[in-house]
């Protein structure tokens, strides 16, 4: 993987490539294979989720289906060791329908992301991701 080593700059690239809308190779190299993704309960995931990588994957294939022209607007970023935390903005363009969204229309959100690194690569990350009301 030709990123940087500095976790801060690797959370972004990684958050890039999400924009740009990778899947597979592309967005797994940003990841340890032991990584562990949780998702806290929120509008979408009134349950929550945890993922390892296999469904991280497959939750960005899905994720094409439903967004498009996604991206994220990093507003602090914070790192101490191999732990990142940012507070970032999201919004994207749905594909689809989406409660009272209809296709086309822009969703938003706050996150608060914590990462943890091992290598240089995520092995552990938690989402808590707040949704503007729809």
């Amino acid at each position: 993987m030709e990123t940087s080593s500095d976790p801060i700059a690797i959370v972004r690239e990684c958050l890039r490539a999400i924009e740009r809308g990778a899947t597979g190779e592309d967005l797994a190299k940003f990841y340890d294979p032991e990584v562990v993704q949780e998702e806290f309960p929120n509008r979408l995931m009134a349950q929550g989720a945890r993922r390892d990588l296999a469904a991280i994957l497959d939750a960005a294939e899905r994720g094409q289906k439903i967004v498009a022209n996604q991206r994220f607007d990093i507003r602090n970023a914070v790192a101490n060791g191999d732990q990142v935390a940012i507070e970032a903005f999201w919004e994207a363009t749905l594909r689809v329908a989406l409660g009272t969204l209809p296709a086309g229309a822009t969703m938003k959100a706050h996150f608060a992301v914590f990462f943890e690194f091992r290598q240089g690569r995520i092995v552990a990350q938690r989402n808590y991701d707040c949704f503007m009301p729809w």
